[in-house]
């Protein structure tokens, strides 16, 4: 071997950030003028360099070159023991190459970025926050949660603490919740405060670190203002309508009914006091004809061209899904001045029923919406001679009558009452 080194130290300790220096002597044991040159091999080389860079002895000579040590303050350099070596290379003799060899020990910090996402929160009585770790040391470490102080009204629930390499970063869970509801009201801010600590988790040691966390809960009413301000105009409106609508619309209903009652009792009284018809001459016709099972009931014909009250009931049954008519047809020679009209549905059918007076469409109505109609007219509707009452109806399904068993078909009656009277001659 014609080239000797040595360091000067067998371990180097290095903390990261700073500068550190050894020796390394070389010895010329050949028997020529060397020139040697260095090169840094291992994790160590990014960070160390030798000065100076290229080295001259004369045979039998020695010196010592300075090796730097520059590791930076960052988790890529992980903390404890690594090899550094360093390759001396003789120019003239460049096979006689040689490789000095010693152990660095990286020094460990710690440094931690911790935070609290998010830092407020709005809701009605719990909230989930979580928090942030990243490990920006050379070692890696343990991150755990505690609340800063305990308090009656306020719990936490944190998660299991997490172990964070060099480098990474994780996130650890908390969920805050209060005491009591806030039924209504302004919301109260909660103050949260929690404390996290980062542990050594490797046989490396590490003084612990705590990084205290700051952040707020508001708790909001479950009713807000405004619904409360709605609640109150609404039981203002009811107020109104019980105190002066409701009053109003009874008495103006009293007054059309009795208006309606003493225009009845009128009409009584001016047919008790009209003197009575004149005998007929002729003999009465035969009764009307009516489709659909249709009965009158009462005189129909009058002489001397008046009129006498008469009424007329038409009957419609109907299978479920079809249609089915029934009419009662004006004489000849008569007007029948209808007043008056009764629908039942005792059964409770479905389906619909128009009424049709001549070619006019009086109303149409869904079966299911009633059991017995009324319909009254102050001023008679006109039916001409051979002109039809007609009842159309479209059973969609048949109801249950008192009996309790669903009738087989749909069935609908129609009460007609008026003024059979003659026509003008």
């Amino acid at each position: 071997m014609s080239t000797t080194t040595e360091f000067g130290l067998p371990t180097v300790v290095v903390p990261p950030g700073l500068e550190t220096s050894t020796t390394l002597t070389v010895r010329n044991d050949s028997d020529i003028v060397e020139a040697y040159e260095f090169d840094v091999v291992g994790d160590c080389a990014p960070w160390t360099s030798v000065e100076p860079a290229r080295l001259s002895l004369y045979p039998g000579t020695s010196e010592r070159v300075t090796v730097l040590l520059r590791p930076p303050r960052s988790p890529e350099v992980l903390a404890g023991e690594t090899p550094l070596g360093v390759r001396v290379l003789p120019v003239e003799r460049p096979t006689s190459v040689v490789v000095a060899e010693t152990t660095v020990l990286v020094e460990p910090f710690g440094a931690q970025r911790v935070t609290l996402v998010p830092e407020r929160r709005r809701a009605w009585r719990g909230a989930r926050y979580r928090v942030e770790a990243r490990n920006e040391g050379n070692t890696p470490v343990t991150v755990s949660l505690a609340p800063a102080a305990a308090d009656d009204q306020i719990a936490y629930r944190v998660e299991e603490s997490a172990v964070v390499q060099p480098g990474a970063e994780t996130e650890v869970g908390v969920r805050v919740r209060v005491g009591k509801l806030l039924w209504f009201g302004k919301p109260v801010d909660w103050p949260l405060r929690l404390t996290a600590v980062a542990d050594a988790a490797g046989p490396v040691a590490l003084d612990r670190q705590e990084h205290d966390l700051d952040g707020e809960f508001v708790q909001l009413p479950l009713l807000p203002k405004w619904l409360l301000a709605l609640a109150a105009l609404l039981l203002a409106l009811i107020l109104a309508w019980l105190a002066l609508v409701r009053p109003a619309v009874r008495s103006a209903a009293r007054e059309a009914a009795d208006d309606r009652a003493q225009e009845i009792a009128d009409v009584g009284r001016q047919e008790q006091d009209a003197p009575p018809p004149p005998p007929a001459e002729t003999p009465n016709p035969p009764p009307p004809q009516q489709e659909g099972g249709g009965q009158e009931t009462g005189p129909g014909t009058g002489s001397g061209g008046g009129g006498q009250q008469s009424s007329s009931t038409i009957e419609v049954r109907t299978n479920a899904g079809d249609r089915g008519t029934g009419s009662y047809t004006v004489p000849e020679g008569k007007v029948f001045r209808v007043t008056d009209i009764l629908v039942a549905n005792h059964q409770g059918d479905e389906g619909v029923v128009t009424i049709v007076f001549g070619d006019r469409v009086i109303t149409t109505i869904a079966l299911e919406t009633f059991r017995n109609q009324d319909y009254h007219w102050v001023t008679p509707i006109d039916i001409p001679e051979n002109a039809a009452v007609s009842v159309e109806v479209g059973c969609a399904r048949p109801g249950t009558p008192a009996s309790g068993r669903q009738a087989r078909n749909c069935l609908q009656l129609l009460n007609v009452s008026g003024e059979l009277a003659d026509l003008p001659r």
